[in-house]
């Protein structure tokens, strides 16, 4: 098991149709247990909505704080300048993290998604990231995933490297034990969460079980 705890990194829905109901819903899943960060992305046909993504950052970021849960923007280093986010998550056609880290500063999060790459997820770390993300580990149809990663790639990341590592895609309470166990120090999930049978709060307060019983 790992020596450390991991913790959930919440993304927003595919969909965000009302700002005010997703809002209510946050603070319902904030009520669960032990969240991280909340990445905002707001997408459509995987294109930024920039109109959507400043009403939600909006409306959730005071939310988000009082909460100590930190507030990343997918994408967009300009609209998390412009809105007062804690960071950014970086795909790889987002821009370099030097470049990103220069304009943001030393206390901002900075993420980069490396897929199922080592190779990349190294280059990120030496630039200055605060974290890498791997996946998909499993289906998901949150977004289209273009590399499917393994349970070995966070083990192997685990023993050679501090930086932390995130672990995305089709993640839910049935199958985020043996990612905490492979070595994920965060596990970012989105309908897993949102979409949970019996609600936000009592998907995050299954994942926290999960983080619990498997903290070495």
């Amino acid at each position: 098991m790992p020596d450390h705890r991991c913790r959930l990194y919440l993304i927003t829905p595919p969909r965000i149709d009302d700002v005010d109901a997703f809002a209510a819903a946050l603070e319902s899943a904030l009520e669960g247990g032990d969240v991280a960060c909340l990445q905002i992305r707001c997408k459509q046909d995987g294109v930024l909505d920039e109109e959507l993504t400043r009403a939600v950052t909006a409306r959730v970021l005071p939310i988000c704080h009082a909460k100590d849960v930190a507030v990343i923007i997918n994408d967009s280093t300009d609209l998390a300048l412009a809105l007062g986010a804690d960071g950014v998550h970086l795909g790889q056609g987002d821009g370099s993290v030097k470049r990103t880290r220069e304009r943001l500063g030393p206390d901002a999060i900075i993420g980069a998604t490396c897929h199922d790459s080592r190779h990349l997820a190294m280059v990120a770390g030496e630039a200055g990231a605060d974290y890498v993300a791997f996946g998909a580990f499993f289906p998901t149809e949150t977004k289209e995933a273009p590399t499917r990663a393994d349970l070995e790639l966070l083990s192997w990341w685990q023993e050679v490297m501090e930086l932390p590592c995130v672990a995305i895609g089709g993640i839910t309470p049935v199958n985020a034990r043996e990612l905490v166990i492979a070595g994920a120090d965060f596990l970012a999930v989105s309908s897993g969460v949102w979409a949970y049978a019996e609600g936000p709060a009592a998907a995050v307060q299954a994942f926290n079980r999960i983080f619990d019983e498997t903290n070495g």
